[in-house]
């Protein structure tokens, strides 16, 4: 049947063009944009997971950045640790030339302020973005950001690379407290000291050495002293111990494993000092021969005088000085370590970004390929709609010729 008011060949032509335009639309789209699923609507749940992983993978970039900044952080406390190292080795070598005989000792201590003003130097400058590892407060950690994690649940936590600042690890306490390797207590003369410990009764002699009270609180000592009652010493009291010397004329003694006992040397007394252990056993100490008048001041790295020192008392200051050379050295190797725990670590980073990258194109990506060979396709279907369509519209001029 021919009409000149419903062409249907005609619709049918048109109908598959605008089929071909749209086609075209999303092909010239997926061309200019080069991606498959763009939005939403291409592919909902490709949609999701691909602007998910890109957020995280923008997260693992501050990562990355964080991990360039914490890099720079060990790099310059382990700089400042490895050049403090070499001062302290200069000194440990100035007090063994200062233990020959007749040599002058001012002088080795005019090269050792010097050396220790160094150490000042190289800690107050081992800072970097404002943050100091080597002259820091004891006691604190400090944290190195090393990834982003999306467990199976979804949910998400930044993970850290932490690192102790402790009396080990810092060379000055920030705080104050002197407890950093080169500003904390060494005892550079442990002098031993005779005392009579009576137990029930029984009297014994014994040696002990005459501690600092700082050894004790760093050994974390319960500290007790003795109460009189009736004129006679009967039980010791807890006591609160401060850091200091050991005064001339009293120490401590050690009546079990966690206890010190504070005996002074009291006129007219014969002991001073009483432990009862709650099992009818009295631990006495004797201290009529006041020994405890040998013990000498503590030092440390950072106020070091050898002037007054004897050999005794400069053979144990190069003890102490190789035992902060270890602690140093155990630093520098945990500051080595981590230094390159961060540098794996970028390189995982980047390799997982770059896994994101190529995991997130495999599912939204166009095949660009593919797209040109459709295009070309489409092109020419549509020549071939309009000209199908043309036809059609001309059907309907072949229906005059009938009436001529």
């Amino acid at each position: 049947m021919t009409s000149i008011l419903t062409n249907n060949s005609a619709m049918a032509a048109l109908s598959t063009l605008r089929s071909i335009s749209s086609s075209m639309e999303d092909t010239q789209s997926r061309i200019s944009s080069g991606l498959r699923v763009g939005s939403a609507s291409d592919n909902a749940a490709y949609w999701s997971i691909a602007t998910t992983m890109r957020s995280d993978n923008q997260a693992l970039s501050a990562v990355q950045d964080a991990l360039g900044l914490g890099a720079a952080k060990v790099d310059t406390a382990y700089s400042g640790m490895e050049s403090a190292i070499e001062v302290v080795k200069e000194i440990k070598a100035k007090l063994v030339a200062a233990t020959e005989e007749g040599v002058d000792k001012a002088k080795i201590q005019e090269e050792l302020d010097q050396l220790k003003d160094q150490l000042t130097s190289i800690a107050d400058a081992a800072s970097f973005s404002g943050e100091n590892w080597l002259k820091a407060e004891v006691g604190t950690t400090v944290n190195v950001v090393a990834s982003f994690v999306r467990d199976d649940t979804g949910a998400v936590s930044v993970k850290k690379v932490g690192y102790n600042l402790d009396t080990s690890s810092v060379l000055f306490d920030a705080a104050g407290n002197n407890t950093g390797i080169l500003d904390k207590v060494y005892d550079v003369s442990q002098k031993s000291v005779t005392v009579t410990v009576n137990t029930d009764g029984v009297k014994e002699e014994v040696t002990v050495a005459a501690y600092t009270i700082d050894e004790l609180i760093a050994a974390g000592a319960t500290f007790t002293t003795n109460t009189t009652a009736s004129g006679e010493t009967t039980q010791l009291a807890e006591a609160t111990a401060t850091a200091g010397q050991v005064n001339t004329g009293e120490f401590f003694v050690q009546v079990n494993d966690d206890t010190w006992v504070l005996a002074a040397d009291v006129t007219g007394t014969g002991q001073e000092a009483l432990h009862y252990d709650g099992t009818a056993v009295y631990y006495g100490v004797d201290t009529t021969n006041d020994p405890a008048t040998d013990v000498d001041a503590p030092q440390s790295i950072k106020d070091l005088d050898i002037t007054g020192l004897d050999a005794t008392q400069l053979d144990n200051m190069i003890s102490a000085v190789d035992e902060a050379l270890s602690d140093m050295t155990s630093a520098a190797a945990s500051l080595g370590s981590i230094s390159s725990r961060i540098d794996m670590q970028s390189d995982f980073v980047n390799k997982l970004s770059d896994s994101i990258d190529s995991g997130v194109g495999r599912l939204v990506d166009a095949d660009m390929n593919e797209e040109s060979t459709r295009l070309k396709a489409l092109q020419t279907q549509q020549q071939l709609a309009i000209q199908a369509l043309s036809i059609a519209n001309s059907d309907s001029q072949n229906v005059l010729s009938l009436f001529r």
